[in-house]
């Protein structure tokens, strides 16, 4: 990883100024009642809704996209399937990175902000942390409305897809580069920032290790990601196409060589780092609205939207190394879509977030 700039010797050519309404920020309903659990810090396992079929609301229309994106020209994207792909690294990361892929992962920036009360994290920080730095950015969303909220620090993205927005606030910007490459920033980070991680690292404690390495003394770091299999609230329904998508998609990445299922080792991982005063919260992303309340039937329906627009993108490459054509594939994903409207289905993913801090005092 390069880092070829200080917080005052950064390339200012993108286009200012730039307009808070460029980004692809879902407008969000505030109502507390919508984006709260109650009392306790995070919300407790859900419980079924006898009446699950009552109205939920439906976000479809409200997922905006962006054209203003980085110059591809400098980056031959790979197609299959229909579909494209980095070529930068080429197989590293292997859902697509096209138009439909990036609406999803905004519409996805939504849902993990909405677990937590409609914020970006959830450790502490300063103000103004003076330098921040977003692994496996993706399309920015996260970066840019981190630059935003915080005017004062300098940001900086990184990621193996050239996707990201070209009209960006001046404190923000990004690099394509690979997480699991050395780091070679030329300054520490005050916060590091990754979410939704698990597809993409062979070795996750490595790449904990050189974030802790990167940090400032005092520095925090903040993970957010998800742990397979799904869980059921009452028997597992271990005929459905659901439940042996989970399972098939765990054998596959398996054989890809990665895991689906390093979230729960994240605590250990900080720890090993030398991270102190680790804290970690899990949250659950209920499949339909199933579960009682305002709060899960909401996370519930970004949930699903961002599942059954994503499903197939990441199964094809997954499952074919299972054996199965695209046309298998294709037929099995519209089975496990219908379990996921299927209010009867109770299941649920359990989505972490941890972070913690670098020891010794700020400077």
């Amino acid at each position: 990883m390069m880092d070829t700039s200080s917080d005052n010797g950064h390339d200012n050519g993108y286009a200012t100024p730039f307009s808070w309404a460029s980004s692809r920020t879902v407008s969000v309903d505030q109502d507390a009642s919508l984006l709260s659990w109650g009392s306790g810090s995070a919300p407790s396992l859900p419980s079924v809704d006898d009446d699950s079929q009552t109205e939920t609301m439906s976000i479809s229309d409200s997922i905006r996209s962006s054209t203003m994106t980085l110059d591809s020209s400098l980056y031959h994207f790979v197609q299959e399937n229909g579909r494209t792909y980095h070529r930068y690294k080429e197989g590293r990361y292997f859902l697509p990175n096209d138009t439909a892929e990036q609406e999803r992962l905004d519409l996805q920036h939504q849902l993990f902000i909405i677990a937590i009360g409609n914020k970006l994290n959830i450790a502490p920080l300063p103000e103004d942390p003076r330098r921040v730095l977003d692994i496996a950015t993706g399309t920015g969303i996260w970066a840019i409305e981190f630059a935003v909220q915080h005017p004062d620090s300098h940001v900086i993205g990184t990621d193996l897809s050239p996707i990201q927005p070209q009209f960006l606030p001046e404190n923000c910007r990004f690099e394509i580069d690979d997480t699991e490459d050395e780091w070679t920033f030329s300054e520490p980070f005050d916060f590091i920032h990754g979410r939704a991680l698990m597809s993409c690292f062979n070795d996750p404690a490595a790449v904990v290790r050189q974030a802790f390495d990167n940090l400032a003394p005092g520095g925090i770091m903040e993970f957010q990601d998800a742990l397979f299999p799904m869980n059921y609230i009452g028997e597992p329904p271990t005929e459905s196409a659901l439940y042996r998508w989970n399972n098939m998609m765990l054998e596959g990445v398996a054989r890809l060589g990665r895991s689906w299922s390093n979230v729960q080792h994240y605590h250990r991982y900080f720890e090993e780092a030398g991270f102190e005063n680790i804290v970690e919260k899990r949250f659950y992303w209920p499949t339909s609205p199933w579960a009682k309340g305002q709060y899960f039937k909401t996370v519930a329906a970004y949930f699903q939207e961002d599942m059954l627009a994503g499903l197939e993108a990441m199964s094809l490459k997954v499952l074919g190394v299972l054996g199965m054509s695209p046309e298998q594939v294709r037929e099995f994903v519209e089975e496990v879509k219908s379990d996921f409207r299927n209010t009867n289905i109770h299941a649920y993913l359990t989505v972490t977030y941890i972070y913690g801090r670098k020891p010794g005092q700020p400077v």
